[in-house]
């Protein structure tokens, strides 16, 4: 049943490769394994998921993908065969660690609660997971003190916590397991797509179709790391759906609802980029730029303005549906839109009311 935590989890993060991007000149070895003399030729990805307990073949692939897997020293790919006495390592671009929970006092709008799970409305700015760079002040940390004084709640235990994620500078709606039955069942849930979410964008140009349906893989951009891509054809990346439908146009830009079928890292930002609307404010993705307008100045501040109001990407996970993991009930959650996004509508709400600027 691990392994099926893993694949799950896998589905919403890739923390296995985001651990490999942080910095390209400074790796640190995490994991080494020699071969034997009478090793027989077998790929590497094979060896490795024989060697490291918890695993999957999926996660090592996209490690040697990253450059994360080193044979003599040399990245390979997952398709490479181990020789006798071949030296294979892991890589990342962080130093190895336990990686220690600390319980932090901090704040949580809880918009759900009962025994088996909670329901959360996380606030832009929050990072979700401890990982490289951000071992304190996430939402594990705040839940690991929020559920301190429930005996049956163990903030390192793969069995509990978080079901899926979201970006850091993305709001919006999380379900978290407070009982391993429960987190078993909504992972199950999220895997078999069962569960609705909907996500409020606002995305540069008019978007002239009512609604629509985009389709394509994700994976890493070979080029820079930091980002995810499209891959329309072919076998590379994930296999991700997005839906989306308009709600507003605004000038020069657009509010559109989007549903997820899949949920892939950066899904909807990278979908939406590759049909030539890149989200507001996204400076990964190169939303932080005046795609759409005029030249006056007016405009140009105008539009600065705006950065300032929300600064980040305006993304905002508003709905949450689900089976409940034991009562069987149908759940189903929304969320205000967060003031930094309600007000940045209103300013382009105004602007393409009176087209002053």
């Amino acid at each position: 049943m691990d392994d099926l935590f893993e694949d799950i989890e896998e589905l919403e993060e890739d923390f296995l490769s985001d651990s490999c991007t942080a910095s390209e000149d400074q790796m640190y070895e995490h994991h080494r394994f020699t071969a034997d003399k009478g090793q027989s030729l077998l790929r590497v990805d094979k060896f490795l998921v024989d060697r490291m307990m918890g695993a999957t073949r999926n996660r090592i692939q996209q490690a040697a993908e990253a450059g994360c897997i080193l044979v003599n020293g040399m990245p390979v790919k997952s398709n490479y065969r181990v020789k006798p006495l071949d030296v294979v390592s892991l890589v990342m671009a962080r130093p190895p660690r336990e990686l220690e929970i600390i319980p932090e006092n901090i704040p949580l709008n809880i918009v759900y609660e009962d025994e088996d799970l909670l329901v959360v409305n996380k606030p832009a700015g929050l990072v979700v997971h401890p990982g490289h760079g951000n071992y304190t002040g996430t939402l594990v940390n705040a839940l690991a003190w929020y559920l301190r004084d429930d005996p049956t709640y163990d903030s390192s235990d793969p069995r509990l916590g978080l079901v899926h994620r979201i970006d850091k500078d993305t709001s919006g709606l999380l379900v978290i397991a407070k009982k391993p039955e429960a987190k078993a069942n909504l992972s199950l849930q999220f895997f078999h797509k069962t569960t609705t979410r909907t996500y409020y964008a606002l995305v540069w140009g008019i978007i002239h179709e009512e609604e629509g349906t985009i389709e394509g893989n994700i994976a890493r951009n070979p080029r820079d790391r930091m980002q995810m891509m499209v891959f329309p054809e072919g076998d590379q990346g994930k296999s991700a759906v997005t839906h989306y439908r308009v709600l507003e146009r605004l000038g020069y830009v657009t509010l559109v609802e989007c549903r997820l079928e899949t949920g892939r890292t950066h899904q909807i930002r990278v979908h939406l980029k590759y049909i030539g609307h890149t989200l507001f404010n996204d400076e990964r993705y190169g939303g932080n730029d005046i795609l759409k307008g005029t030249t006056f100045t007016k405009y140009r501040q105008f539009v600065q303005n705006c950065f300032a109001q929300c600064p980040r990407q305006a993304l905002h996970a508003k709905t949450l549906g689900f089976r409940h993991p034991v009562t069987g009930k149908n759940m189903s959650f929304d969320s205000e839109i967060p003031e930094d996004m309600d007000k940045l509508i209103q300013r382009w709400r105004m602007y393409a009311t009176t087209k002053e600027l």
